[in-house]
């Protein structure tokens, strides 16, 4: 207490936060800083690639739209279905970081396949393998950190890697600018550069990640069973069915991109939008994650809420550049403060033995409530046009509100 006391009377307010967050920061373990830096090198190298392809593929390739859809759609419903076996083989091997790092060891390797294609054949066959690599990695390396992190510092560690993975996201798209502009456009050799971070992450995920150790052997049975999903309780499904209606109020954000380019911002500038979103996304994450340890988390999630809807109603009511960058920012600081969040709430509900199945179930019904939100929100939009899409978004916040009402308060954090 003496010492609390030295500390508020000889520091200013700001000075304390800083210090504090530096104690956390240190607390945090070695692992979990690697799993971060290995989804932030792993981010750069698919997002050099993710940003460029639907171009690559018209431009270079001669693909229509509609084949441009049936890739992207096909490959992100195949991650889907491989994560949750994925998580559930996590458990029954008691392996999460073998499964974890096979996942990122496909992705890497998918690359170069980008770089040679010479047709739309063998694109799809390397989407396909690379979303293989990330729904392998995605409920294992989640169910890792759990494991890893110590429970009071949980929400911090879930907010650090994705804040670490966000920086990824938008340091790809901008190297990929840079080099296009550097190299003339030339698709290929920015596919070729982007190998080099994807076996980096490889690299830092086998030396630098340790998987603790389980004291004791433990007798591994299927973890899909009667039993182990009883195991789970009300409180972790009422967890995947909050996360799935986030999900629906949260629909692709490619229209993110179709609402700025009706704003009037250059082609060539439109990229940047989801640059500038995940640069709040990876400012927020963090602070929010840290927040989680000693705050109500429903109330961080209608927090999260009401963010989203400020900024679906920023993006209905007018597409000029300066209010769709407004409405972008907040989607950003929506997704730092909930998606840790979410993932500290799966980690907190589900039993030690069963985070991997727990987070395999999760992604798997967020990731078709994703599908559906965005097979909607297109549908609205051309029938309806861009305003009605964002509106209904909100509408569907304001339902979620509803839904916190009725979570299971004796075990959500309160």
């Amino acid at each position: 207490m003496l010492a609390r006391y030295m500390l508020t009377a000889q520091h200013t307010p700001t000075e304390i936060i800083i210090m504090s967050t530096k104690t956390t920061l240190s607390q945090i373990p070695s692992s979990i800083w690697m799993l971060g830096f290995v989804s932030l090198l792993m981010d750069i190298s698919s997002e050099m690639i993710h940003s460029l392809l639907p171009l690559f593929m018209v431009t270079t390739l001669g693909a229509s739209a509609f084949a441009v859809g049936m890739i992207e759609g096909v490959a992100e419903a195949t991650a889907l279905m491989i994560k949750v076996f994925s998580g559930v083989l996590s458990d029954y091997l008691g392996k999460r970081k073998e499964l974890a790092l096979f996942g990122y060891a496909l992705s890497a390797l998918t690359k170069p396949l980008f770089a040679i294609a010479p047709n739309l054949g063998i694109v799809l066959s390397a989407r396909l393998l690379d979303r293989v690599g990330k729904g392998l990695r995605g409920a294992p390396r989640d169910a890792l950190i759990a494991d890893i992190a110590p429970a009071h510092l949980r929400g911090a560690a879930f907010g650090l890697r994705q804040s670490l993975d966000t920086v990824g996201a938008f340091l790809g798209p901008l190297l990929a600018v840079a080099l296009m502009l550097l190299w003339a456009n030339d698709f290929r050799a920015i596919f070729w550069v982007s190998v080099i971070p994807g076996l980096m992450a490889v690299a830092l995920l086998l030396f630098g990640v340790h998987e603790p150790k389980n004291p004791e052997p433990v007798k591994r049975s299927n973890p899909i069973n009667k039993d182990n999903l009883k195991r789970l309780g009300t409180t972790y499904w009422w967890v995947v069915a909050m996360g799935a209606v986030f999900t629906l109020a949260r629909f692709s954000e490619a229209f993110l991109v179709l609402r700025a380019q009706q704003g009037g911002i250059p082609m060539a500038l439109v990229p940047l939008v989801m640059v500038a979103m995940n640069l709040i996304y990876a400012l927020s994450a963090y602070p929010f994650g840290k927040l989680s340890d000693r705050m109500s988390h429903t109330k961080l999630l209608a927090l999260g809420l009401v963010i989203l809807i400020a900024a679906d109603l920023v993006l209905a009511i007018n597409d000029h550049w300066l209010v769709v960058v407004t409405g972008v920012a907040l989607w950003g600081v929506h997704l730092g403060i909930t998606q840790g969040l979410l993932a500290r709430m799966v980690a907190d509900s589900a039993p030690a033995d069963l985070r991997g199945t727990a987070y395999g179930f999760f992604n798997l019904m967020s990731g078709i409530a994703l599908l559906i939100a965005s097979a909607m929100a297109g549908w609205l939009w051309d029938q309806f046009g861009p305003a009605f899409t964002f509106y209904a978004g909100a509408g569907f916040c304001v339902l979620t509100l509803v839904g916190l009402v009725f979570q299971p308060r004796h075990h959500i954090k309160d």
